[in-house]
Protein backbone atom coordinates (compact mmCIF):
# COMPACT_ATOMS: atom_id res chain seq x y z
CA UNK A 1 0.00 0.00 0.00
CA UNK A 2 1.60 3.45 -0.67
CA UNK A 3 -0.22 6.89 0.66
CA UNK A 4 1.24 10.41 0.58
CA UNK A 5 1.13 13.43 1.69
CA UNK A 6 2.02 16.98 -0.26
CA UNK A 7 3.90 19.95 1.27
CA UNK A 8 4.87 23.16 -0.09
CA UNK A 9 7.62 25.05 -0.04
CA UNK A 10 8.49 29.04 -0.62
CA UNK A 11 12.48 29.14 -1.71
CA UNK A 12 14.66 31.08 -3.56
CA UNK A 13 18.06 29.47 -5.48
CA UNK A 14 20.39 29.67 -8.07
CA UNK A 15 22.16 27.16 -10.34
CA UNK A 16 25.74 27.70 -10.15
CA UNK A 17 26.60 24.90 -12.82
CA UNK A 18 24.50 27.04 -15.29
CA UNK A 19 26.08 29.43 -17.86
CA UNK A 20 25.62 33.09 -17.08
CA UNK A 21 23.09 33.46 -19.94
CA UNK A 22 20.95 30.79 -18.70
CA UNK A 23 17.91 32.84 -16.49
CA UNK A 24 17.94 29.94 -13.79
CA UNK A 25 22.03 30.97 -12.83
CA UNK A 26 20.35 34.10 -11.20
CA UNK A 27 18.86 34.00 -8.15
CA UNK A 28 15.10 33.07 -8.65
CA UNK A 29 12.05 31.82 -6.58
CA UNK A 30 10.16 28.32 -6.47
CA UNK A 31 6.69 27.69 -5.08
CA UNK A 32 8.19 24.05 -4.80
CA UNK A 33 5.17 21.03 -3.78
CA UNK A 34 6.43 18.27 -2.62
CA UNK A 35 4.96 14.83 -2.17
CA UNK A 36 6.13 12.44 0.14
CA UNK A 37 5.20 8.64 -0.11
CA UNK A 38 5.26 5.96 2.29
CA UNK A 39 4.75 2.52 1.49
CA UNK A 40 4.00 -0.46 3.35
CA UNK A 41 1.78 -3.33 4.92
CA UNK A 42 -1.65 -2.41 6.40
CA UNK A 43 -1.82 -2.60 9.88
CA UNK A 44 -4.33 -5.41 10.48
CA UNK A 45 -5.68 -3.71 13.84
CA UNK A 46 -4.93 -0.03 12.76
CA UNK A 47 -5.95 -0.37 9.36
CA UNK A 48 -3.48 2.04 8.29
CA UNK A 49 0.47 2.18 6.95
CA UNK A 50 1.40 4.99 8.82
CA UNK A 51 -0.67 7.58 10.95
CA UNK A 52 -0.49 10.99 8.64
CA UNK A 53 0.57 12.90 11.68
CA UNK A 54 4.09 11.00 11.72
CA UNK A 55 4.78 11.84 8.15
CA UNK A 56 3.59 15.66 9.12
CA UNK A 57 6.10 14.93 12.37
CA UNK A 58 8.80 14.54 9.96
CA UNK A 59 8.26 17.22 7.58
CA UNK A 60 8.00 19.56 10.20
CA UNK A 61 12.05 20.38 10.87
CA UNK A 62 12.75 20.32 6.83
CA UNK A 63 10.19 22.58 6.52
CA UNK A 64 11.87 24.99 9.19
CA UNK A 65 15.31 24.66 7.40
CA UNK A 66 14.31 25.85 4.09
CA UNK A 67 10.92 27.75 3.71
CA UNK A 68 11.48 31.24 2.84
CA UNK A 69 15.24 30.69 2.92
CA UNK A 70 17.98 30.77 -0.32
CA UNK A 71 18.85 26.84 -0.82
CA UNK A 72 22.29 27.62 -1.94
CA UNK A 73 22.85 28.69 1.87
CA UNK A 74 21.43 25.07 2.77
CA UNK A 75 24.52 22.37 4.04
CA UNK A 76 24.04 20.35 0.91
CA UNK A 77 22.67 21.92 -1.53
CA UNK A 78 25.03 24.37 -3.02
CA UNK A 79 23.52 23.33 -6.39
CA UNK A 80 19.90 23.38 -6.30
CA UNK A 81 18.37 21.96 -8.74
CA UNK A 82 15.07 19.59 -8.42
CA UNK A 83 16.91 16.16 -8.53
CA UNK A 84 19.38 17.48 -5.98
CA UNK A 85 16.91 18.74 -3.60
CA UNK A 86 14.91 15.18 -4.11
CA UNK A 87 17.91 13.26 -2.73
CA UNK A 88 18.65 16.08 0.40
CA UNK A 89 15.13 15.34 1.79
CA UNK A 90 15.90 11.48 0.61
CA UNK A 91 18.44 11.36 3.29
CA UNK A 92 16.99 13.86 5.75
CA UNK A 93 13.84 12.19 5.83
CA UNK A 94 14.49 8.45 5.10
CA UNK A 95 15.91 7.86 8.92
CA UNK A 96 12.28 9.15 10.83
CA UNK A 97 10.30 7.46 7.72
CA UNK A 98 11.93 4.20 6.78
CA UNK A 99 8.95 2.88 4.61
CA UNK A 100 9.78 6.50 2.52
CA UNK A 101 9.74 5.02 -1.19
CA UNK A 102 9.25 8.11 -3.25
CA UNK A 103 9.62 11.64 -3.40
CA UNK A 104 8.23 14.31 -5.93
CA UNK A 105 9.73 17.70 -6.19
CA UNK A 106 7.55 19.98 -8.38
CA UNK A 107 9.29 23.59 -9.03
CA UNK A 108 6.39 24.24 -11.26
CA UNK A 109 2.86 23.49 -11.75
CA UNK A 110 3.76 21.25 -14.45
CA UNK A 111 7.40 20.58 -14.12
CA UNK A 112 9.17 18.30 -11.18
CA UNK A 113 10.89 15.05 -10.80
CA UNK A 114 10.27 11.65 -9.10
CA UNK A 115 13.16 9.84 -6.49
CA UNK A 116 13.03 7.10 -5.39
CA UNK A 117 16.14 6.27 -3.34
CA UNK A 118 19.34 5.27 -4.73
CA UNK A 119 19.66 2.84 -6.64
Amino acid sequence: MDLFRTFHLQCARRLPALPASHPCSRLHGHSFKVELTVSGDVDPVLGWVLDFADIEAAWRPIHAALDHRCLNDIAGLDNPTSENLAMWLWRQLKPALPGLSRIKVMETHDSGCLYSGPA
